[in-house]
């Protein structure tokens, strides 16, 4: 992750090897700029202070809400508001990049085996 360096979203990807375990590859201010490979489902979460962006570069990404799904196709993006539940879903491979805050959780509050913690997501 440098700052002032040009960074490809499809090389970034290249680099990610395991479904959904975020990549930081960069931060403005207080936001980090994540790559992810998605397949299958996550769990049902929410981040109790924090808003999430997904934008889908390549596949599809179905967002679970509890009232009512959103379906991304690449270049399409989703803000999922602070304190609601959501479950993303890809059935095929799916390449994103994400937008949260520094202080924003895998998993929220919810700590399940697919929790990936922010240690692992700088890659050390």
């Amino acid at each position: 992750m440098l700052n002032g360096s040009v960074i490809g979203l499809s090389e970034a990807l290249e680099q990610v090897t395991e479904y959904w375990t975020p990549r930081i590859i960069g931060r403005v201010n207080d936001q980090y700029i994540k790559v992810a490979k998605l397949k299958g489902e996550l769990v049902w979460h929410d981040h109790a202070d924090e808003d999430e962006m997904f934008f889908v570069i390549y596949g599809k990404l179905t967002i679970q809400f509890e009232d009512r799904d959103v379906h991304l196709s690449p270049g399409q993006f989703c803000v999922v508001p602070k304190k609601t539940r959501h479950n993303p879903v890809a059935t095929e491979e799916c390449g994103i990049m994400l937008i949260e805050t520094v202080t924003t959780l895998h998993t929220g509050d919810l700590i399940v085996p697919q929790t990936v913690p922010l240690e692992r997501q700088m890659g050390t």
